[in-house]
């Protein structure tokens, strides 16, 4: 594809040469101001790593200051009392992970910024006229400054873990927040990442003080931050940040302090690019009526990207930014006259957004025509944790079903058969099929090699190990129980009737006997027998019996010399107490996502009559325990839950009755973390009272005639949970 290059405006150039000339004035001035002055800038690959040589008209007495960033990756380093004779201030590297590198001067001291691919650890150190800095080979590694050239490397991965110092946070400038992480030294490695809505900060090898483990609430300070939740995961100390709202965020670290500022961002006014996100180094543009194409030169000679321009790219255009990042500036633009870009590498293609969809179109049906022409390869996998019978469902389409278990069978979609087989979902190509061996557990694959890659990388994912889980649940049944009851016997008779005299006293001319029942008052005829002492009970309101105990009973008679007149009184008196607790404890191994159960418990017989003649149900009073785990990723456990807790209870007419307890939930736990997901709590208080009536109302002997009692009962179930999610080789103990 052509290209051209259009020249910019005599206007562009006159600004140019005026800020050329500005910009060499300054670093004159500065270079007859300071001794000490930087040459040159180069970079090398050495050891698979990149080294960087900074030549100076006289050795340093010191190693710079320096510090790091992680997003975006950049390493600063300030040499103080030293000017720039390089002659430019912008350096276009472009080797392994070093892109380029910024050298600016700002009164006694001079900034060199290394803008990197990925944030790794460097080391530095003096040889002559030289400044070296090593850059270690891969990323997420921390930095490291002085000392002999390879000791960062030793160190990289600490062997034991080094608690962090302190944790804190603070408000920012524009209201943005900023954690602040003290680390026991310069070498602890650092991991940023986004999680969602959330931002992760992971410290290798380090541990986490009781002090420090905890959720600091920071709502207050009126930032995007939210919480900052500190824990302990392994051999890592792991950092949740949990900001709110359109947000943004950076890291570095100077020397033993890492900072993570989270920043608030404006909302962008073209709703295209409102779900972007703009890395770039930030330029400034002010142009009346430049031409596209010599507008896209300057941002390409500012990015260090090489930008292809096609021919139908036409027209001009106005525009004033401050300070944008460069990549919004450019993306700002191809808005503005409905252009579009492919990257590939450090190429950039610009052209008419219809032409860029066209020759896609042609690419993609270039693909198709030569996917219908490649020859067809034949791969076989053996799987180790996976079912041949699910992988080969999901290889072929959802709507393919999985053959039962036997040798290799059929193949699951050839050719044309593949379009009724649920085409989006297929891994293979339209020309694929897959064969499985259920005995030995192997998958088939006979596909064109593009197929074959997709089908490679989909097992590498899928046959993998499970985690296994161990969930124990502790059901705790709590009983109390306490009564009191009080009551009396009171009773007497008058015998003279029966031994042979007159019973009773004289009334009027008319006897009246005393007696508990009609027995006792016409003995003296003789026609109703002996009188008997069942039968001389005038009150018999006794202590009731509590939990299966008899109340004790204390008794008096009083009767005359003669023991032809008595008068009976009995007191019967009970107080009970009792605690019981029963515990159950079922417990079981799952893997990851799959169903378990555990049951115990005993199967009663109920007998119904029909016409049809009588028959014998059965029906579980069982403990009984469900689950289905899912370990989330940060390491917790979502736990969906059922369990049942059933005993016999008391016999009714229509048979046995079934006590049940049962719950039903999802929770999330922490790993080896206890959470009580249910209880239930009942009191039953009674107040009961007997009496004769009218009698067991007087003041003080009324007690005579009246029996009381008082109890509570108090019944607590509680239902706790503990998951530990298992390493290789642990076992149920």
């Amino acid at each position: 594809m052509n290209s051209t290059y259009q020249t910019p405006s005599l206007r562009t150039l006159s600004r140019f040469a005026r800020c050329a000339l500005l910009a060499s004035t300054f670093v004159l001035a500065g270079w007859a101001q300071a001794q000490l002055a930087i040459q040159s800038l180069t970079v090398v690959s050495q050891g698979g790593a990149e080294l960087i040589r900074i030549q100076t008209n006289e050795p340093l007495r010191q190693l710079p200051a320096g510090f790091s960033m992680q997003a975006p990756a950049r390493i600063a380093l300030d040499i103080a009392g030293a000017s720039n004779a390089t002659g430019q201030n912008l350096f276009a590297l472009n080797l392994g992970n070093v892109r380029s590198a910024n050298v600016v001067q700002a009164g006694d001291r001079t900034r060199i910024v290394l803008n990197l691919n990925q944030a790794v650890g460097y080391e530095m150190r003096i040889e002559g006229n030289t400044l070296l800095v090593q850059l270690q080979p891969g990323a997420q590694s921390a930095p490291a400054a002085g000392g002999a050239l390879g000791a960062a490397f030793a160190q990289a991965a600490p062997a034991r873990a080094q608690p962090l110092t302190d944790i804190d946070f603070r408000r920012g400038e524009q209201n943005s927040g900023r954690v602040l992480v003290e680390l026991p030294s310069s070498q602890v490695g650092v991991d940023v990442r986004q999680q969602g809505r959330n931002l992760v900060v992971e410290f290798q090898q380090s541990s986490l003080p009781e002090g420090l483990r905890r959720r600091l609430d920071v709502s207050d300070f009126g930032t995007p931050v939210q919480t900052v939740t500190a824990t302990q995961v392994g051999d890592r100390v792991r950092l949740l940040v949990e900001p709110t709202g359109n947000w943004e965020h950076s890291a570095f670290q100077t020397d033993n302090q890492f900072v993570l500022e989270v920043r608030e961002v404006r909302q962008a006014t073209d709703p295209a690019a409102s779900d972007r996100t703009f890395t770039g180094d930030k330029i400034s543009l002010n142009f009346q009526n430049i031409e596209v194409r010599a507008l896209l030169q300057v941002i390409a000679d500012f990015s260090n990207f090489n930008i292809i321009t096609s021919d139908t790219v036409t027209g001009s255009l106005t525009m004033r930014l401050r300070d944008v990042p460069w990549d919004q500036a450019l993306d700002i633009i191809l808005h503005a006259k409905d252009l579009g870009m492919r990257k590939s590498g450090s190429v950039i293609w610009v052209a008419p957004n219809e032409q860029i969809v066209e020759r896609e179109r042609q690419e993609l049906q270039a693909q198709v025509s030569t996917q219908a022409l490649e020859p067809l390869r034949t791969q076989h996998f053996q799987l180790s944790f996976a079912r041949a019978q699910d992988v080969q469902a999901q290889l072929a389409g959802a709507g393919a079903s999985a053959p039962a278990t036997g040798a290799v069978v059929g193949t699951a979609a050839v050719g044309g058969q593949a379009a009724a087989v649920s085409g989006a979902s297929r891994i293979l190509s339209d020309r694929g099929s897959v064969n499985i061996d259920a005995r030995t557990n192997q998958v088939f694959v006979t596909d064109v090699p593009s197929g074959l890659e997709r089908v490679t990388q989909y097992i590498q994912r899928v046959d993998v190990a499970v985690s296994q889980v161990l969930i124990e649940a502790r059901i705790v049944e709590a009983e109390d129980t306490f009564g009191r009851s009080l009551g009396v016997r009171l009773g007497g008779a008058d015998l003279r009737g029966v031994r042979g005299g007159d019973a009773g006293y004289r009334i009027g001319g008319q006897r009246i006997a005393i007696g508990a029942s009609l027995d006792g008052v016409t003995a003296t005829t003789g026609q109703f027998g002996t009188l008997t002492a069942a039968n001389s009970t005038f009150v018999n309101l006794p202590a009731r019996a509590l939990s299966g105990a008899a109340p004790a009973a204390l008794a008096a008679t009083l009767f005359s010399p003669t023991a032809n007149r008595f008068l009976n009184l009995e007191i019967s008196a009970l107080q009970a107490e009792g605690r019981g607790q029963l515990v159950s404890s079922p417990r079981l191994i799952t893997t990851n996502q799959n169903t378990a159960l555990i049951e115990q418990g005993v199967q009663i017989p109920f007998t119904t009559t029909s016409q049809d003649g009588t028959e014998t149900d059965f029906r579980n009073a069982t403990l009984r325990l469900e689950v289905t785990p899912q370990v989330t990723p940060d390491g917790g456990v979502i736990l969906n839950v059922q369990i049942n807790k059933d005993s016999p209870g008391d016999v009714t007419p229509g048979g046995l009755a079934i006590n049940t307890k049962s719950i039903r939930t999802q929770v999330l736990v922490e790993n080896g973390g206890t959470v009580v997901i249910g209880g239930i709590f009942e009191t039953v208080e009674r107040n009961d009272r007997n009496q004769v009536p009218l009698l067991g109302d007087l003041p003080v002997l009324g007690h005579l005639f009246r029996s009381t009692s008082r109890s509570t009962d108090k019944r607590e179930l509680l239902i706790f949970l503990t998951p530990r999610v298992l390493t290789t080789g642990t076992a149920l103990r």
